[in-house]
């Protein structure tokens, strides 16, 4: 059964749409976090070199292990000889040192050290090839299908993958699954004993302009490119980003900024739904009551295209009858916003209380009600 609630939000304003974002990127995606919404995607599912980025997917793995208890912000992890051969952006670690994770971190968000991600890597799994499989399978376990991974710095090898997309969910998930250890993205600078004077400063450039970045994490080699992913919240609104393939530091930091400013410019939060409310009513079969109040359980707001003169369309979709007992909070469909100029977005729906089964009265109550229904139905039909 398909039942349909729309809803209308009207705004004043121009007839003018939102005005689109055309990115220089070979590949971008951008999301707002707080109403779930795709606000711009450009081959943003296509698997591609992330380079230093998929250091998130590393990280990922660390602020888990501390999560579930297996390692400390005190444990100390050893160096290798593997480790300390690593190129490009390090730590200079060597194979007298043994630093803490907390450290570690630091080293691998701050500086991009490749040699604290190799430590990280055979710390957690023994190998860094066995801590690569386990990145892969845990990658496609948080949804993030168009990733492999064959190492745990993003040095440049072939089947080392990710697409804009997923990059940017692995962001969503370090920002709510660990907020506790989030902040460190937001850190400027990070001096590891005073070994790499010229490499202390945080490489993401949208960081301290005023426009509440606070992550993620920049990305660069001669296949890839530049590439950031970035993430800001201005006024309780979190913004989500990705773009990769750009031509340099420079482009990187414009078109970063650029977009910034076109997510919480071009578009406004509205309340749609407040949380709580019923937005619609499904049939029960078999329960003490003919029907359940389905919510939105964190309410619903969308984001309108400035000067959008349009509405808001919410379409409630089950199947149903729904058969008891049902549980208060069961999800028991979907509500699809359609929003103009935008991408439509699903959200659960569920149950606002629980039915019990009815009794064996109330089941033949029932059943000679759906004989009922079904008798008009055919009637009418």
């Amino acid at each position: 059964m398909r039942a349909a609630l729309f809803l209308i939000l009207w705004l004043l304003g121009s007839p003018a749409w939102a005005q689109s974002f055309d990115t220089t990127a070979r590949a971008a995606w951008v999301y707002d976090v707080t109403t779930g919404s795709v606000l711009m995607e450009k081959n943003a599912h296509e698997p591609m070199p992330p380079a230093s980025m998929s250091k998130l997917m590393t990280v990922y793995m660390l602020f888990e292990a501390l999560d579930q208890g297996r390692i400390t912000l005190d444990t100390r992890f050893p160096v290798s000889t593997k480790a300390r051969q690593m190129g490009g952006s390090t730590m200079f670690l060597n194979e007298l040192d043994r630093p803490t994770v907390e450290e570690l971190i630091k080293g691998i968000i701050v500086l991009s050290g490749n040699d604290a991600c190799v430590v990280v890597a055979e710390g957690l799994a023994g190998t860094e090839e066995a801590f690569a499989r386990e990145m892969t399978a845990r990658a496609h376990e948080l949804g993030l299908t168009d990733t492999h991974l064959v190492n745990a710095s993003g040095w440049p090898a072939p089947g080392h993958v990710m697409s804009a997309s997923d990059l940017g969910k692995l962001a969503q998930h370090l920002v709510q699954d660990f907020p506790e250890y989030y902040r460190n993205f937001a850190l400027d600078s990070f001096d590891y004993d005073g070994r790499a004077p010229a490499n202390t400063r945080n490489r993401n450039p949208i960081l301290g302009l005023g426009i509440g970045a606070d992550g993620l994490k920049t990305g660069h080699t001669q296949e890839a490119g530049y590439g950031l992913v970035g993430s800001a919240i201005q006024d309780g609104r979190r913004v989500i980003f990705v773009v990769n393939g750009l031509p340099s530091e420079r482009a990187r930091a414009e078109e970063s900024e650029r977009i910034v400013n076109w997510a919480f410019r071009q578009f406004t939060m509205k309340t749609v739904i407040p949380k709580g409310e019923t937005v619609a009513w499904a049939p029960v079969w078999l329960g003490a009551a003919r029907r359940v109040a389905l919510t939105a359980p964190e309410g619903v707001n969308v984001l309108i295209p400035a000067g959008a003169a349009s509405g808001v369309t919410a379409e409630a979709v089950f199947d149903g009858p729904i058969e008891a007992p049902i549980v208060a909070g069961q999800r028991l469909g979907d509500l699809i916003v359609s929003v103009p100029g935008s991408v439509e977005s699903r959200l659960p729906l569920v149950a606002a209380t629980e039915v019990a089964r009815a009794g064996f009265a109330g089941r033949l109550q029932n059943a000679a009600w759906r004989l009922g229904q079904r008798a008009m139905a055919a009637v009418g039909g």
